[in-house]
């Protein structure tokens, strides 16, 4: 597990590092509110640690563009503030909990526990669709009218993952994080190979959707109609 931890407070910082990397999970930190939402922004974290008030951009706001975002990511607000008017506007907000300073290390872990069980356990959606496509995931099935292509594992995870971020433009690090896994060394060249096998098959299947190039970004899954110069 990845976690990002947000938080302006240096000791806390130290305490939760030494904490969490004995349960052997890898930690980023991250003490701006702006440079946090642009690591968040970055879908590489399995789930993420928020302080409420933050040099730069306050949690709250960093919170609120991520869901704008669909980043889903998720999120345990830790904070001074305990009133429960504030509980209930984090929670609103899209946090997945909300927890107290000071706390203790051994209830962060079970919440910790705890939201990844009830993420684990989100329904997963059995066809992905954007304009006139259709993936099926449990079968790895393309679908386009009448025409239905059946696509290797690896390629069914890439479209996969493009089919959840359409019409965002996705790093080539977001896509190896996320398709491969963080630990895994993959050369450029097999992402670009990736991608030239799901454009051909998306070619001949004449879908209006279609694997961009944005130079110097990475690639976006848009529609055909979008004009994008690739």
């Amino acid at each position: 597990m990845r976690i990002l931890i947000i938080e302006d407070d240096t000791s806390l910082c130290e305490l939760l590092v030494l904490g969490l990397e004995e349960e052997g999970v890898s930690v980023d930190i991250c003490a701006d509110g702006l440079e946090g939402l642009t690591m968040a922004l970055q879908d590489l974290h399995d789930l993420i640690l928020l302080d409420r008030m933050l040099p730069g951009l306050p949690g709250e706001e960093i919170l609120k563009r991520l869901r704008q975002s669909h980043v889903t990511t998720p999120v345990i607000f830790i904070t001074a503030l305990g009133e429960s008017v504030e509980k209930i506007n984090g929670l609103d907000l899209g946090a997945d909990d909300y927890l107290v300073k000071p706390f203790d290390i051994g209830e962060l872990l079970a919440r910790i526990r705890s939201v990844m069980r009830r993420t684990l356990n989100r329904p997963a959606p059995f066809f992905l669709s954007f304009g006139d496509l259709c993936f099926s995931e449990k079968e790895s099935k393309l679908i386009h009218k009448d025409h239905t292509v059946l696509l290797p594992r690896k390629e069914a995870e890439l479209l996969a993952y493009f089919l959840r971020n359409p019409d965002q433009v996705l790093s080539r690090q977001q896509i190896i994080g996320n398709v491969w896994g963080l630990d895994t060394e993959i050369e450029d060249g097999n992402l670009d190979n990736y991608i030239y096998l799901i454009r051909k098959k998306l070619n001949a299947m004449d879908t209006n959707v279609r694997i961009v190039t944005v130079h110097r970004q990475g690639y976006c899954l848009r529609l055909k109609e979008c004009h994008v110069v690739s």
